[in-house]
């Protein structure tokens, strides 16, 4: 608990982490998961990627996926399609996991619900003329292209152009997003938040959360293509006026709670502020006391 809103905010950003025994725990999950695919395909690299290796992952770790990326030997890529691929890397792992009941193919990965937290695993090769291709089964089967080793540098790139408050305020921009069922895919939510920020400096995280919200009612109605430069709307699932109106309208609530919680700092009014920002991050967001 904590008396001032600065105190607060850095009591909740400290909420956000994972543990240190956790990350042990995470570390050693996922070399044997990397281990266990090179023992079943000729591996050309391996590479952690999602949310851990920006290091905008947020607690609790029992509701995080953990993504690694498994390059593989272009011998594998086949007429079979990006189905049979996945399938092939879930047989791999069931040799390793046999115990593991909740091993399923699941989009563009093969998905391990560990009893802690979750694997995907994303198997893929080479790209010509850069990046990578990776399986889906949306639309009948087909090879998307990426690179999730630019979104990282990009991610480092972005957060030291704000003196490092980047990362912790797309933590907290990731723990709203959560309170209020996700309505935005977790690397679109860091993209928008390096294109609202972009070239505006976060004084605070209450001001910073607030700008967000503001802004964000704009941005997602607009196309966001990828930064690494491999599709041209990464906001595509949010693809219906009914769809944008939801989006929009969990913001403005965001937002009008924000803007009620700095009115009260500003009255010293600290445990009116607090309550509201509770409304607005939910139980991570600590008591006043």
């Amino acid at each position: 608990m904590a008396r001032t809103i600065p105190q607060s905010f850095r009591d909740f950003c400290s909420n956000l982490e994972i543990t240190d025994l956790q990350q042990s725990a995470v570390s050693t999950r996922h070399t044997n998961v990397r281990d266990a695919m090179n023992k079943g395909f000729d591996v050309l690299d391996d590479f952690l990627t999602g949310s851990y290796s920006r290091s905008t992952l947020i607690a609790p770790l029992s509701e995080a996926d953990i993504d690694v990326f498994i390059v593989l030997d272009p011998k594998y890529y086949s007429a079979d399609g990006p189905a049979s691929l996945l399938d092939s890397a879930k047989r791999t792992l069931k040799l390793t996991y046999p115990k593991t009941p909740d091993i399923s193919r699941n989009g563009q990965a093969v998905t391990i619900a560990f009893t802690d937290f979750t694997i995907d695993v994303v198997p893929g090769f080479y790209r010509q003329g850069g990046g990578y291709l990776i399986p889906t089964t949306s639309n009948g089967g087909r090879w998307l292209p990426t690179d999730p080793k630019v979104h990282v540098d990009l991610s480092t790139k972005h957060n030291k152009a704000h003196k490092g408050d980047l990362v912790p305020m797309v933590k907290i921009l990731k723990c709203w997003n959560r309170s209020v069922n996700s309505p935005f895919r977790s690397f679109h939510l860091e993209a928008l938040a390096w294109s609202i920020f972009s070239g505006i400096g976060i004084s605070d995280y209450p001001s910073g959360a607030r700008y967000f919200f503001d802004k964000a009612r704009n941005y997602v109605r607009s196309k966001l293509a990828d930064p690494a430069g491999y599709s041209d709307d990464i906001g595509y699932y949010i693809c219906n006026e009914a769809a944008f109106a939801a989006v929009i309208s969990k913001l403005d609530t965001a937002y009008n709670r924000a803007f009620k919680a700095e009115k009260y700092a500003s009255e010293n009014k600290i445990p009116s502020a607090v309550e509201e920002w509770q409304k607005v991050f939910g139980d991570y967001f600590p008591s006043y006391g």
